[in-house]
Order: structure tokens, then C-alpha cells, then sequence
């Protein structure tokens, strides 16, 4: 990541009066060119950017000797990892500079390749059925004969065989592709945040000369709010003063119309383990910003690369002023073809959306005769709908449109024999498609992504930190209110939250949260996450000091009393504990109101107290009168009923909470993905390192402990607590992770028949299916949650919840949650 600057002296000969000339630079490390202490141009040798042009036409009136300056990073388009695309940064990596030169550009060279690659692809493509490929063949075969590469006298007679060509137009009915500038470019990935700050700048500053010279030229860009995103960051600060110059000529474009945002969201989020709540803050922060920064909010919700679309997203999007949706990553599906490129998604509310899938598969098209032609063939709404969209430009790690992309595209704007391409923009385009929406069909529920499963589990540390997060800053937010709503000096931390919130919300990014990046990103993520912890713990201080200062007066001759508040919406009671005057933790039985407070001087009585008993054959029983429950001497779940009843949870024979490993050894995206075939690699933990016993002998609370080794180097300590009156067991885990390509499990076996399974999600539940009867089915072998999943039959169910996990499954009647 580290940077090289050059100095580069040119000297331009008078000789070359009247020539186009260029700087060509190659090198395998990405670069930017400036120019009179502003950026001018991005090179990126993966990219096609290779050049920075110094005059369409030398004049003497332009200067003939100019000095530039060339910052070469040590990566490349994607890292700075050797060998695979998703290979690790390399320490020892060394980045050449192979191509440094001033040259003289032929455009009249240059056209005449980009006319015969159109003729050439066409005559390839179009297939032996259809005269238009003989039609292309043998006009490049002319221009061939015709062509003296030695005379460029010869070449306009050429070139005006290709434009009768290209001139021969479409009847009425050809569909129209919708072509638009784009540019990936991941907020964090195989690179740091701070890296994509340069790679935004390359980007961008390239699409800002393409449009000087292309004024027909549109890009939408979805990260605008990144570089703000890390303005707002106090340590980074001293990224204004970057590129203020590029961002006011951003600013330019966007008035005219050119250089478009879209997306809605603080940045392009996952589009499963955010919380409700986080989903909500996207969509408010990045309205909020495009408001600010460009006087309107977007219509487009824009994701096109994130591992699946929560249920939840529609009545979300609406909620937000969106009413149309662009993604394209369900074509990555695994197992089965996504049915529709244009349709209408329902979410669990009957919120509907207009929601289109470029049928091209891709969001880095080239503007390629063969991209073209795949679009219209693999449209799934044929008939319904004639339109769809085309996104050209290198993605992923940045780079976006090229000069050339745009000129093949010229030439198809209305040739016979092809679709019609026409630059666009995306609200042109879905204003069409709502106008042809009539005949389109509805997709009801999740946009479950057959790939990438893995992510839900990847990276605990992330998860468990994003979890904790979202908790802290509604914790912060209801006291601090509450505190405002009482009246007095108390100022409500907007400033302060706002700040916590987007740090948050830039590490719910597609790549971080989901654990999918390299490890120089996660260090960075937890620092975040440390930070919200910090601050989030001081400000919650700040809110109760001020909320509760009567009540946290110590009043003479009065017992010891504790001061227990509710963030949440029902009446709780619960066993809580707390440290006594000499700074020993004990227990006390409170019941605290909805969003209130209890002050705990004598505590509650349980109706009835724990009860623990070891039996002879080692196992331990525990009750509260609420459920029982029996523990073998590995910690495992042999029996679970409720109060009096008769019914067992546990089928016999069988072992709930049942630690299992499995092999995980992807076909390719190590970190992302879990592949079905693991399922069949299944070991029960049995290897016994401390056996089960009593560390609570009951009251308020009973609890017992085990340990447990996992594979060949790791273990497991777990702590199984049932305290008074509470309808739940727990199990607080700990677990020393050394295993490579292994993925722990831990399993809960329950007698309840039903064929589906409920999971939560934001702000609402989804059912899915417990059996594989179809390859949809089987294909959800490891799905996403939140806080619970539950299987249930009338009047019965047991529900396994969680604080920081995401991965699970319901197969049958076994509940796995994957740790």
C-alpha cells in the first residue's frame, strides 16, 4: 500500500504539430496522474487506462514542455495479493513500471480497428441463419483489400464501407438496451478503506475527462457518500484536502445530469445482517446526503453486489421514497436460474418495488458486440418488457468506462441485427419499464443468493461486534431521549451518534460485515467497533447521570439499593447481578417496566427457587418450575419440558445442544462460501476435557460447566445457567478457535413436526421450508437469521436465540445454529 511518486519532464518535438500525443504510462501498480497540483487522469493497467491524452490536435499556441507528476501505488486493480484473485496482500510483492513514453496517437488507425472488431464480431455472433453475419463478414473483407496500412489516404474509403453498415437501421420492434457508465468500486475488500479513497479519485477523475470529451456520456455512481463517509471520520480529516478540485468538477456533472447517484444508502450495505434498525439508517443517511450534496434523493435503491436481499427490503425502500431496485447478483446462483430480469418484489408486508436484473449478468460490461446479443437472448421477460439495462466499466476494485467502450457502442446505436443501445440514465430507463409493467410477474419473499452461505458465519469477531453495536447505539438513543424528554440541561449527542452510526453503518459494507475481506480490513473494523463500545458506554453514562440524578443520590439511613433500568418495550423480570459493598457479585430477582427503571433495595423472592441435583450416573438436573431440564456429563441436552408437562422437547435417544465439526473446503471463495457437500463430512464433538459439574447450586440461579476439545488444537468451555422464573435455558460459550477449513456447529434435535421452520429478520419473521423436496429447497441448507429461528406445531415450540450469530439451519427437526 505504499506509494511512489514520479517526476515526469516531457518535452513535446515541434515536428509533431497537428498530432494527437499522449503520455503513456504502464505499470502494474495503479496510478494517478496530476497536473498543476490537481489530479488529471487514473491509470490502471487491468483497467485499459494506460495513457493520459496531452492534445487532441498540437497547436503552437499550447505548451511544448510541461511537467507532471505520476503517484504510483503498490497495488493493483484488485490488491496487492499474488497468484489468485483472492490471494492474501504479499509482503514481498514487487510492483514494475515497464512503459513510460510520449507518443503520437493514429485515431484514424484507431477507428478503423474498432470498425472492423464491430463487422468482425457481428459476422462471429450473429450466426450462420442470419445474412447480416455474411453482410459484416464481407464488408470487413473489403475493408481489408481496400485497406493500405501504408497509405492513410485509403483509410476514409474503408471506414465508409463499415458506417453504410453500421447505418442500416432496426424496424420498430428491436429491444433497446439501456446503456450507463458504472464503476464497482468495493469500500473495502482486497484493499483498506484509506486505499479506496485513491481508487474512488482514480475512478472518477477518468470518468470527468471522458465526459469533457463524451457529453453524452451518464455514469452512475453509488460510493460518492464514501469519500464524505471518511471526511466525517475525524481521523480522517485530512482527506478534504485531497481532492477538493476533483469533487467540485463531480459536483459540475451532476448538475448537468452527466455524473448521476444512485443507491439510497450510506454505502452498499449486506443485505442480510443488518439489523432492521442499521437498514433504516442506511437509507437515512445516504437520502440525507444526496439531499445535501445534490438537492434530491435517490429513486434507485442500487446493489448489485451483495450475498442475498433480506424480505424485509421492499416495505424498507418504499418507507425511503425508493420504488425501484437494480441488482444483479442472484445470476451467481449455484443451483437454480433466477426465473425474471424484470418483475415486481413483494416484501413480507406486501410492500411491491419495480426491481430489474441487468440480463446481462454482469455490472463491468465492456460494450461488446457478445454482451449485446447475451442481454437480449437471456432476458427472462421476453414479450413483457422491452428494455434493459447495460452497465459498462471495470468494477469491483474501480476503473470504470473507457473511451473505447463508448465507441463500439456508437456504432450499435441503431444497426439492423442488433439491439438498439442507447446511452441512458436509470431513471430513463425504469420510467420505460413502469410504463410496460402491466404483463410483469411478482416475486413474493427473500432474494436468497444460492452462494456465498459462508458469510453468515465467516469472521466472528465482525459479527459479534456488529451485534453489540447496534444494541449500544439503541441503548444511547432511548436513554438520551428519555433524558431530553425530562427537561434540563441535558443536550442530546446528535453529532456524537451520527459519527457512531456511520461508523457502523461504512462497516455493514458488503465485504466487511460478511467477514470477505482481508485481514488488514477487519483490524480496522474493530477498531470501529472498539470505538462505538467506548464512546457508546460514555454517552449511555452521560444520559443516565442526567436522567436519573435524583435517584442515584445516596439518601442518609438508607439501605445499599441498585438502580436497573429497561431499554426495551415490555416489562421484564429477571435475575440480575450486581456488586455489593465489599465488591462481591450477588444475585437479585427484579421486575423492571417497559422502557423504566426499578431501584433494588430488598430483592424479589422467586415463586420458586432453582433446584440443581447431581444424579449417580454423573448427569445434573436443573428446575425452576418454570422448565426442567437434565444434563449428561458432556453438557449435553438430554431432556427439556415445560412446568408440569408431560411433553418432551428432547426426542429419545437423542442429544440437543451437540457440538458437531465439519469440513469446509469451498471450490473457490474460501472465505464466502460453505458448500452443500460439508454436510456429509459431520463429527459429533465427544472428546471430553472437563466433565459437566455443578458451579451453582440453585436459588436465583443454578449453572454447571464442561469443556470440550474440538478438532486437534481448539477448545470449548461452555456454562449452561437456568435462573428463577425464566422460561429459557442459557448457554454462554467460549470457544479457542485454531482449526483451519473447519466450521463448528452446534445442534438442538427437537420433538416438533412441522414443515417449515421461522426465522427473524428485520423488523418481522420469514418462514422457510425444513425439507428438501425441491433443489430450492435444499439449496437454503445453511441460511441467515438473526436474533432466534423457531420450529413450532399448534399449541407447541421450541426457539434456539442467539446475541452474535447469523448462520443456521432447520433440517427435519433438528435446529443448527453455526458457530
Amino acid at each position: 500500500w505504499e506509494t511512489c511518486w514520479f517526476k515526469v519532464e516531457l518535452s513535446i518535438p515541434q515536428a509533431w504539430a497537428g498530432r494527437e500525443v499522449h503520455f503513456v504510462w504502464e505499470s502494474d501498480g495503479e496510478g494517478m496522474v496530476w497536473r498543476d497540483g490537481q489530479p488529471v487522469q487514473g491509470l490502471t493497467k487491468e483497467g485499459e487506462k494506460t495513457s493520459y491524452i496531452l492534445t487532441s490536435s498540437l497547436k503552437e499556441s499550447e505548451p511544448h514542455s510541461l511537467t507532471l507528476y505520476v503517484e504510483l501505488a503498490c497495488n493493483g486493480l484488485f490488491g496487492a495479493g499474488k497468484g489468485s484473485m483472492i490471494a492474501p496482500p504479499d509482503p514481498d510483492r514487487r510492483f514494475t513500471l515497464s512503459k513510460a513514453e510520449l507518443v503520437i496517437f493514429n485515431r484514424d488507425v484507431y477507428e478503423l480497428l474498432v470498425d472492423l472488431e464491430i463487422l468482425l464480431d457481428m459476422a462471429q455472433l450473429l450466426g450462420e441463419e442470419n445474412q447480416r453475419s455474411f453482410q459484416a463478414l464481407y464488408t470487413a473483407n473489403q475493408m481489408v483489400n481496400m485497406c493500405d496500412v501504408t497509405d492513410p489516404s485509403t483509410f476514409p474509403a474503408a471506414r465508409d464501407l463499415a458506417a453504410a453498415i453500421f447505418s442500416q437501421r432496426n424496424g420498430e420492434s428491436q429491444h433497446t438496451i439501456h446503456a450507463v457508465g458504472h464503476c464497482h468500486i468495493d469500500s473495502a475488500w482486497l484493499w483498506p478503506y484509506e486505499e479506496t479513497i485513491r481508487k474512488c479519485a482514480r475512478s472518477w477523475v477518468t470518468v470527468v475527462r471522458l465526459m469533457e470529451h463524451n457529453p453524452e456520456l451518464t455514469f452512475a455512481c453509488s460510493q460518492l457518500r464514501l469519500i464524505s463517509v471518511l471526511w466525517q471520520a475525524q481521523q480522517f480529516e485530512w482527506v478534504r484536502t485531497w481532492y477538493p478540485g476533483l469533487y467540485a468538477q463531480i459536483q459540475e456533472f451532476v448538475a448537468k445530469e452527466q455524473f448521476i447517484p444512485v443507491g439510497g444508502t450510506w454505502v452498499e450495505m449486506d443485505g442480510n445482517l443488518p439489523s432492521g434498525e442499521s437498514m433504516v439508517r442506511q437509507f437515512l443517511q445516504g437520502q440525507l446526503f444526496f439531499q445535501e450534496q445534490f438537492g434530491r434523493i435517490c429513486s434507485e435503491f442500487w446493489l448489485p453486489d451483495t450475498f442475498g436481499y433480506s424480505a424485509q427490503l421492499p416495505q424498507l425502500m418504499l418507507g425511503c421514497g425508493i420504488r425501484r431496485f437494480l441488482t444483479q447478483k442472484l445470476s451467481w446462483n449455484l443451483v437454480n436460474t433466477f426465473p425474471h430480469h424484470t418483475f415486481f418484489w413483494e416484501g413480507i408486508d406486501g410492500s411491491q418495488v419495480l426491481t430489474h436484473f441487468p440480463p446481462g449478468d454482469s455490472y463491468g460490461m465492456h460494450g461488446r458486440v457478445e454482451e449485446m446479443l447475451k442481454t437480449v437472448k437471456n432476458n427472462k421477460d421476453k414479450g413483457r418488457v422491452n428494455h434493459s439495462a447495460l452497465l459498462f466499466g471495470f468494477g469491483d476494485g474501480g476503473g470504470g468506462p473507457t473511451q473505447k467502450m463508448l465507441d463500439r457502442m456508437k456504432r450499435m446505436s441503431d444497426t439492423d441485427g442488433l439491439p438498439r443501445v442507447q446511452i441512458s440514465t436509470p431513471d430513463r430507463l425504469f420510467s420505460v419499464l413502469e410504463k410496460e409493467s402491466s404483463q410483469l410477474c411478482t416475486w413474493v419473499g427473500e432474494l436468497f443468493l444460492e452462494l456465498h452461505n459462508g458469510t453468515y458465519t465467516t469472521q466472528a469477531q465482525i459479527k459479534k461486534g456488529n451485534r453489540e453495536c447496534e444494541r449500544i447505539l439503541h441503548d444511547v438513543e432511548v436513554l438520551s431521549t428519555l433524558a431530553v424528554a425530562r427537561g434540563g440541561a441535558f443536550q442530546y449527542p446528535a453529532s456524537q451518534l451520527q459519527r457512531l452510526w456511520r461508523l457502523l453503518l461504512l462497516n455493514q459494507f458488503h465485504d466487511v460485515l460478511p467477514g470477505s475481506c482481508i485481514q488488514l480490513v477487519v483490524e480496522d473494523a474493530l477498531q470501529y467497533y472498539t470505538e462505538i463500545r467506548s464512546v457508546g458506554a460514555r454517552l449511555q453514562e452521560e444520559a443516565v447521570q442526567s436522567l436519573c440524578r435524583e435517584l442515584l443520590q445516596p439518601k442518609a439511613g438508607s439501605t445499599e439499593s441498585t438502580l436497573v433500568l429497561n431499554t426495551l418495550p415490555w416489562e421484564r423480570t429477571e435475575v440480575i447481578s450486581r456488586t455489593g459493598p465489599a465488591g462481591t457479585e450477588t444475585l437479585a430477582l427484579v421486575t423492571v417496566p417497559s422502557m423504566g427503571y426499578a431501584i433494588v433495595r430488598e430483592p424479589l423472592l422467586p415463586p420458586q427457587p432453582v433446584a440443581v441435583r447431581k444424579q449417580e450416573d454423573g448427569s445434573i438436573a436443573m428446575e425452576n418450575g418454570v422448565i426442567a431440564v437434565c444434563l449428561d456429563m458432556m453438557g449435553r441436552l438430554t431432556s427439556l419440558r415445560v412446568g408440569d408437562s408431560e411433553r418432551e422437547s428432547v426426542p429419545d435417544g437423542c442429544y440437543a445442544n451437540q457440538f458437531a465439526l465439519f469440513d469446509d473446503v469451498p471450490l473457490y471463495w474460501d472465505a464466502w462460501d460453505v458448500m452443500d457437500y460439508h454436510l456429509e463430512t459431520r463429527k459429533p464433538v465427544t472428546m471430553l476435557l472437563k466433565p459437566l459439574e455443578i458451579t451453582l447450586a440453585g436459588g436465583l440461579r443454578g449453572s454447571a460447566s464442561f469443556s470440550l476439545q474440538i478438532g486437534k488444537s481448539s477448545t470449548l468451555t461452555q456454562e449452561i445457567i437456568l435462573d428463577a422464573t425464566c422460561p429459557y435455558l442459557r448457554f454462554l460459550t467460549q470457544v479457542e478457535w485454531k482449526e483451519a477449513h473447519k466450521f463448528l456447529k452446534v445442534e438442538f434435535p427437537v420433538q416438533v413436526r412441522s414443515t417449515n421452520a421461522t426465522y427473524e429478520i428485520q423488523f418481522g419473521h420469514l418462514q422457510r421450508p425444513t425439507h428438501w423436496n425441491t433443489s430450492w429447497d435444499w439449496a437454503r441448507f445453511e441460511v441467515w437469521a438473526h436474533k432466534w429461528l423457531d420450529l413450532s406445531e399448534h399449541g407447541f415450540g421450541v426457539a434456539l436465540l442467539n446475541d452474535c450469530k447469523y448462520g443456521a439451519s432447520a433440517h427435519g427437526n433438528i435446529l443448527s445454529l453455526s458457530l
